[in-house]
């Protein structure tokens, strides 16, 4: 290993108590945690109306999206910079001391390090310094850790020239088609499934996020079909599912508001769907899942308790696209 630079950064730990009630010591950030720090902003759950969202390690290494989906979070949770949701990528020297930090200093746990929750991970695909050749190396050399990628993007020629990539994980964000091209501003879904396909037969872990999984007519035909694309073309390690949602400060900050006709429930984590509607397309879906394709790695994306008792599905052992 690179001899390490002096005055790294602290790593911070903390308790942690695990959604089915253990506890462990985990990182929780290092340093000022620009760089490095643990989701933990939901609660364990509780009760029945609780979201249901395992903490996981962030790597913040940038923030914004070359892409203009409707609903997108970003869009409220970056209103007060200047930049809004331009693509701003961090200085790579100050992530290599963050996470020299973190490898010296990472206590007993395995982690996956989530590079997609302020950003698309293949934003900086096309630029002179490729995020991907840059971090993925890292993390091979070493080899305890992993790192996901999340992405709507279909720029892959850097992931396809990287030899050693046991450590990297790719999850490609996929909707049915109709919901795609009117709400999200990003590559066709059928070429996003190339992508991933492609990725998946060079030996990387390909997950999927079908999220956020809309009620408009003829869904149940149109998120078959999305199901039918996917495995005519490849086998996802795992799968989650979500649904529509909308935080108060993602509504009050986009422009087409048209998707949020579907929201007529609040939680305790924004605007949802109806309970009843949102039970129909996950049980429908799930049950597709299984009964064509025998498949049943699928988990739930900041859902209720209620919901996930509701599937007959236990959240205390959730493996979620977040988590190793």
């Amino acid at each position: 290993m690179r001899k390490l630079a002096s005055r790294l950064p602290t790593v911070k730990f903390q308790e942690y108590v695990q959604l089915d009630g253990s506890k462990k010591i985990l990182v929780q950030q290092v340093g000022d945690g620009s760089i490095i720090k643990r989701f933990d902003k939901t609660p364990i759950p509780r009760k029945s109306t609780d979201i249901v969202c395992p903490h996981f390690l962030e790597l913040k290494w940038a923030y914004g999206c070359p892409f203009d989906c409707a609903w997108c979070f970003l869009k409220g949770t970056l209103r007060l910079l200047k930049t809004g949701t331009r693509p701003i990528i961090k200085d790579y020297c100050k992530i290599q001391k963050h996470l020299d930090s973190f490898f010296s200093n990472d206590g007993q746990s395995r982690e996956l390090l989530n590079t997609g929750e302020l950003a698309d991970s293949l934003m900086a695909e096309n630029s002179k310094r490729p995020f991907s050749k840059f971090i993925i190396p890292l993390f091979e050399e070493y080899e305890r850790h992993r790192v996901l990628f999340l992405t709507k993007s279909t720029y892959i020629r850097n992931l396809i020239d990287i030899k050693n990539h046991n450590s990297a994980v790719v999850s490609f964000s996929l909707n049915a088609p109709p919901v795609a091209r009117k709400w999200e501003k990003a590559p066709p879904v059928k070429e996003r499934i190339k992508a991933a396909k492609i990725l998946n037969e060079l030996n990387y872990e390909v997950r999927v996020r079908i999220d956020p999984i809309v009620p408009i007519t003829d869904w149940q035909k149109e998120y078959f079909k999305l199901v039918d694309m996917i495995f005519e073309n490849f086998v996802p390690e795992r799968i989650t599912l979500g649904s529509l949602r909308g935080l108060q400060s993602t509504i009050n900050n986009v422009k087409d508001k048209s998707w949020t006709v579907f929201l007529t429930e609040k939680s305790n984590w924004g605007k949802k769907i109806a309970f009843s509607t949102r039970y129909q397309l996950y049980n429908t879906i799930i049950n597709y899942l299984k009964t064509k394709y025998n498949y049943v790695k699928v988990a739930l994306c900041k859902e209720t308790v209620g919901m996930w008792d509701s599937l007959n599905m236990d959240f205390k052992k959730i493996r979620c696209n977040c988590l190793l």
